[in-house]
């Protein structure tokens, strides 16, 4: 497993306030992930895209993210100009900033990396589908923290599907066969199964879609790590943000990977050797 100490021999990764540090192995091992991630998506036709690593809050209204979400939200804010001096006379060993000492909040870290995405898609349409892939680092205001299975900040890489109904599933289909496939030919048992977490109002009609036809399926490793997610959105992001297909609210789905968490199955699998671990996922990478 892997040491918590950063200066002990041998340490691949640390957490502290569930916030990770990565050492060499780590960060080859997460990124040759990506490059796999990446490539599927171009090789399905996914444009690379990078958004704002800041999210207004008024257009996470929009999307009712403060009623389904607003335990998740980690607010961005500023130091109130006239609290500067007092700052600067408190004795160097204080601790966390009183609120009083802040300005309302305005923007807010992502919690998922296709929330920029459909932002900027605002008041667009399009007649054929729009595949987009980006990665952002994500904020998650977990009620607890373990190891690299769930953290404050990590890593998503997504690949997001906008168009017609028909062609979100298709998208979905076609990336759940990869990532059983990934798994297996990296000796990984992952199993899918409906995420119980909701993405829709809870009194809302698409709730009750949701139970009928679970909009999100997760897969998991043996200690039960979600590595990845398949994500059905319907025509939600169409409707609000006014994204259009062929004349009608977009449908939209996104395909989500935490890589994070990949490295924590793999480190697991090959017994904290993560040199190995990336072999492995050159190896399957090359066939995936």
């Amino acid at each position: 497993m892997p040491v918590t100490d950063p200066t002990a021999t041998g340490t691949t990764w640390s957490v502290r306030d569930g916030l990770a540090t990565f050492d060499e192995p780590a960060v080859l091992l997460r990124n040759a992930l990506d490059t796999v991630f990446t490539r599927w998506a171009t090789e399905a036709g996914a444009r690379q895209q990078s958004y704002p690593p800041l999210l207004r809050t008024e257009d996470l209204r929009s999307l009712d993210y403060f009623r389904n979400f607003p335990h998740l939200g980690s607010p961005v804010t500023r130091i109130r100009p006239d609290r500067l001096a007092g700052l600067a006379g408190a004795p160097s060993g204080a601790g966390a900033l009183p609120a009083a000492e802040l300005a309302d909040a305005t923007h807010m870290l992502p919690s998922a990396a296709c929330y920029g995405c459909f932002l900027h898609l605002t008041g667009t349409s399009a007649d054929t589908p729009v595949l987009i892939t980006t990665a952002a680092q994500c904020f998650r205001n977990e009620d607890h923290h373990d190891g690299l299975r769930r953290l404050w900040g990590f890593t998503m890489r997504e690949i997001v599907c906008v168009g017609s109904a028909e062609a979100v599933r298709t998208h979905l289909d076609r990336h759940r066969e990869r990532i059983l496939a990934f798994g297996t030919a990296l000796g990984l048992t992952l199993d899918r199964q409906p995420a119980t977490d909701p993405f829709f109002e809870k009194d809302g009609t698409r709730s009750v879609m949701q139970l009928l036809a679970p909009v999100k399926e997760e897969y998991l490793h043996t200690d039960g790590t979600a590595v990845a997610s398949t994500n059905n959105h319907r025509n939600f992001f169409g409707e609000r943000r006014a994204i259009g297909h062929a004349g009608r609210p977009a449908f939209t789905g996104c395909v989500a990977f935490g890589l994070e968490r990949w490295v924590h199955v793999l480190g697991d699998l090959f017994e904290g050797d993560l040199a190995a671990a990336h072999r492995a996922v050159l190896r399957a990478g090359e066939r995936s």
